[in-house]
């Protein structure tokens, strides 16, 4: 398996849908490429971090900016029609 191939099952694998016979090829590949370890480290790390992390408070001053650009947004859209 070269890393443009584990690249392009990367999702799958994380999902745990690859098949076995790929799944061994994908470790296999792995255990013999230090950049492509990185990439599965960083991606496990992502994925820890966003499970264990806790949703912020948006600024008060953000979430109204934000309000009125969807509404803003949402006007020109409703004009096109």
């Amino acid at each position: 398996m070269k890393c443009e191939e584990l690249l392009r099952i990367l999702g799958d694998y994380i999902d745990g849908e690859v098949d076995g016979h790929l799944c061994q090829a994908f470790e296999e590949h792995l255990s013999q490429c230090d950049p492509c370890q990185v990439v599965i480290d960083n991606i496990r790390k992502t994925i820890t971090l966003y499970r264990a992390g806790q949703p912020l408070e948006m600024p008060q001053e953000i979430r109204e900016r934000l309000h009125q650009i969807l509404r803003d947004r949402w006007k020109d859209r409703s004009w096109k029609k």
